[in-house]
């Protein structure tokens, strides 16, 4: 068994600290790598040491495979985590790190590619019985066999591209007169994301949530499962919230599902941790969506409800250990919600949003938990992601984690630029949201931007007018003062008080 001493973590921000600390707690020797547009990130700071890589671009600095592995090889580094994005779910790079002689703390090259590829992964999971979304089995480019395909399937259907995710390459089709042109924009659009035009078709599940299960598999044959996810309330087929466990899962379906998952993993000889997608129908029915062979965003509630550190897991595993424990070891505890702390303008269709953060205060009190990559002053730019972070909250059950979440969302003040915070307090004070009757389509059918114009009281303009005079006089320079005339919605004056 080789044990891990010398980490290098190839990635950034929240994802980026939440590994360094983990590794910290073994006593692992943690370098940070980082752009110029990061050089005074928390994450760089927070590392034993850092090696800047490159300009802000992420191609040329944190998808930079040769710079990576230099400075691994420099500085005698024996292991990577790639966290998640970036370089977490590329083939060769995990080929690359094997042939260097350094441990990639994640599956196999091969494990990597064969659930890369929607449509190899279905094949792949098909021959362990696991239930997949009535369609094609195979790439689609020929529009007559396509159009026929999707007769055959029935409408609704949808487009979707083969390589990669976060919504990109979908399309969904409900009248066979738009088939055509929606399938050339999704094949457009799969070639300008990945480089890979491949679509093929399925049949669209109108009302479905999205659970997802969290796998772990070490390098001994066992396998188990830590539970589900619930990530349905998504804008633009990507995740904002997600809770665990979910509202409307019952013990057996649970159970079931959980087992599906591990054949899923067994399928492709999986080891370390994983999550399963799936997609489950109004009558219970649930299919194989997708494996990401990676650390999930939204891992933290799964640690919240199991008091698993996944991080932990992950390098142990790497490390050669066995588990440890079995599935019926494994109980939940509670109920844990996290929202994803978007820079985007829920005014605006969630539009991204840039800018310097004026005024950043983090919620705290018991069982809140704020993992992020930013402090005040610092500048959200148009490089990376818009995701800042995550709020993440504990509760003995379901009603006393969103009453939670509820007081952690007004303690979290942020200002500068627009976050998702508004639209996710929408939601938890939903009655679909509270009432667990609610699936991915929760934005299209329940969300308005002007749902969110609450008006002041009388008390809250009075001290907004007030910080808002004082802001003013502060402010000398046009450019800075010009800042202050985006602060002026009702629920950016509210959090100025």
């Amino acid at each position: 068994m080789k044990k891990i001493k010398r980490l290098l973590i190839a990635n950034r921000g929240e994802i980026a600290l939440r590994i360094i600390r983990s590794a910290r707690e073994e006593g692992i020797y943690t370098l940070a790598v980082y752009s110029e547009a990061d050089i005074d990130a928390p994450h760089v700071l927070a590392a034993d040491q850092a090696v800047c890589i490159g300009p802000p671009a992420s191609s040329q600095s944190y998808l930079d495979m040769e710079k990576i592995l230099k400075v691994c090889h420099e500085y005698k580094i024996d292991a990577i985590h790639p966290g998640y994005g970036f370089l977490s779910e590329n083939a060769t790079f995990a080929k690359r790190v094997e042939e260097e002689g350094i441990t990639f703390i994640g599956p196999s090259p091969k494990a990597i590619e064969v659930m890369g590829s929607k449509l190899e992964a279905k094949a792949t999971v098909q021959k362990f019985n696991v239930p997949l979304v009535p369609g094609g089995d195979e790439a689609i480019d020929d529009i007559e066999k396509a159009e026929k395909m999707a007769l055959e399937v029935g409408y609704p259907i949808l487009i979707k591209a083969s390589a990669g995710g976060g919504g990109k390459g979908m399309r969904v089709v409900e009248d066979p007169k738009d088939f055509t042109s929606q399938m050339d924009r999704a094949v457009s659009e799969a070639m300008s994301s990945f480089g890979d035009g491949a679509v093929f078709i399925e049949k669209y599940i109108q009302k479905p949530r999205h659970i997802e299960i969290q796998i772990l598999a070490d390098k001994h044959g066992n396998v188990v499962h830590l539970f589900e996810r619930d990530c349905s309330i998504q804008r633009r087929h990507q995740k904002v919230i997600e809770e665990a466990p979910s509202a409307v899962l019952s013990d057996q379906l649970r159970a079931e599902m959980g087992e599906c998952a591990v054949r899923v993993a067994q399928s492709c000889d999986y080891v370390g941790a994983g999550t399963v997608e799936f997609i489950l129908d109004v009558d219970n029915s649930f299919y194989f969506l997708e494996m990401n062979t990676r650390l999930q965003v939204e891992h933290t509630v799964t640690e919240e409800i199991t008091q698993l550190d996944l991080v932990k897991e992950q390098i142990r595993i790497a490390e050669g250990e066995e588990l440890g424990y079995a599935q019926e070891d494994l109980k939940i505890q509670g109920h844990a919600i996290e929202v994803r702390v978007y820079a985007e303008d829920p005014y605006q269709n969630f539009l991204p949003d840039t800018g310097k953060l004026i005024r950043y205060q983090e919620p705290a009190g018991m069982r809140v938990r704020v993992d992020s990559g930013y402090r005040e002053g610092m500048e959200v730019s148009m490089h990376y992601d818009p995701m800042m972070g995550k709020l993440i909250v504990w509760g003995k059950d379901r009603t006393e984690a969103i009453a939670r979440m509820l007081r952690a969302i007004d303690e979290y003040k942020i200002t500068g630029l627009e976050t998702t915070l508004p639209f996710c307090k929408f939601v938890f004070q939903h009655e679909a949201f509270i009432s667990g009757n609610f699936g991915t389509n929760f934005v299209g059918e329940y969300f308005k931007p002007e749902f969110l114009e609450e008006s002041l009281s009388e008390e809250e303009e009075l001290v907004a007018i007030a910080t808002i005079a004082e802001l003013f006089y502060k402010k000398k320079k046009s450019e800075e003062t010009s800042e202050l005339t985006n602060l002026l919605t009702p629920w950016k004056l509210r959090r100025l008080t």
